[in-house]
């Protein structure tokens, strides 16, 4: 057949042949894509079962509160002495995720969704987070809309945030024309919206499998070897430090916060957190710290303990400037007391650029 006018079309339809079988054969590496399909499949599973089990057990947490209330003659004083005792009970024996905040939450839960029916058909799509949020919404129609739209869209926990936040629920009904509404809250909230398989990670799901939540997040090396070497630092110091925890977990009520660094300071009788930023100080860093010790002395501080020191060390190439944080009304106990304990700037200078060279001949002879 060569050179006949019939070769191209041969030549054409051969290809075409063998464009259909490949079609049709399934690729050498498809079975990784099937095993990657079956592993996103159970991670969905296991999130729907540990999500579930958690809603369920809030929620029956809550009613069973409720119910030992109902019995006390007293309701107000017996309720808080249920929350207290059922708080320190809970924690020894299953560990973070039941503070007495915790369980007021539990039994709000109860209170706000008293019908059994409302929220296991809603488990397997929000989170806890979501029904958080939901609670602090005080008109039941505004509650049940969000409930519905966030499982039926599947709005992640920080959608849900914002859309409660800006009034969205009031805007839609207020709106002859709501197809503007909508797109603009699709179109703010496209980068919110976030990984489904990112629950693992929430601190909430670790406490209630009883998992640790202070592991490091922090992926710069830098970052990592400073706090590392900052916590060999400040203990070595011999004034009064004992190290308490490192990514401290701090829960409020709407967000969950990792201090990178927590002592306290047996003569000074305060708390010392200490945050580190890779990069030169800005004000957001400085409210930061501010905020970190105003929810220390409200959080964690005792009646005994002095209020809390925050330290924020900020490093770029050229320098390091630290700060000390406290409330402004104790401007004179840090000034007169506390600066006879607490490593001074240069020293903490000094132990950043040191570790900073360090890492830097370390990457140089690898």
């Amino acid at each position: 057949m060569d050179g006949s006018p019939y070769q191209n079309v041969f030549d054409i339809m051969q290809g075409v042949s063998i464009n259909i079988f490949v079609k049709k054969k399934k690729s050498p590496m498809q079975y990784i894509q099937d095993i990657k399909q079956i592993l996103a499949q159970a991670r969905q599973k296991t999130y729907q079962a540990i999500n579930s089990a958690m809603v369920e057990a809030y929620w029956k947490i809550g009613e069973r509160i409720v119910l030992e209330e109902q019995n006390g003659k007293d309701r107000a004083e017996y309720g808080k002495q249920i929350v207290q005792t059922l708080s320190a009970q809970l924690s020894t024996e299953f560990g973070k995720g039941f503070s007495e905040r915790s369980l007021r939450k539990y039994r709000q839960f109860y209170l706000t969704f008293p019908d059994v029916k409302i929220w296991p058909t809603l488990s397997a799509k929000l989170q806890w987070s979501h029904f958080e949020l939901i609670m602090r919404v005080p008109q039941k129609n505004a509650q049940q809309y969000y409930l519905q739209e966030a499982a039926e869209q599947m709005w992640s926990v920080r959608t849900l945030e914002r859309n409660i936040s800006t009034l969205y629920y009031q805007r839609l009904l207020s709106s002859q024309i709501k197809e503007p509404v909508i797109n603009e809250m699709e179109e703010k909230t496209k980068q919110l919206q976030q990984d489904a398989f990112e629950f693992i990670k929430n601190p909430t799901v670790l406490e209630f499998l009883n998992l640790p939540t202070n592991l490091g997040y922090t992926e710069a090396q830098l970052e990592k070897a400073l706090i590392d070497n900052l916590q060999k630092f400040i203990l070595e110091l011999g004034k009064g430090f004992a190290f308490v925890e490192r990514q401290q977990h701090i829960k409020t009520e709407t967000a969950d916060f990792y201090i990178d660094l927590v002592f306290y300071n047996y003569i000074l009788k305060c708390f010392v957190i200490i945050e580190l930023k890779t990069h030169a100080i800005t004000h957001q860093d400085i409210g930061q710290l501010d905020m970190y010790v105003r929810m220390y002395n409200d959080l964690k501080k005792q009646k005994e303990d002095n209020p809390t020191i925050g330290i924020l060390l900020c490093t770029e190439t050229d320098k390091t400037i630290a700060k000390y944080s406290v409330l402004a009304e104790n401007n004179n106990l840090f000034a007169t007391k506390y600066i006879d304990y607490l490593p001074t700037e240069q020293q903490l200078i000094d132990e950043i650029e040191n570790q900073k060279l360090l890492l830097k001949l370390h990457a140089d002879n690898e």
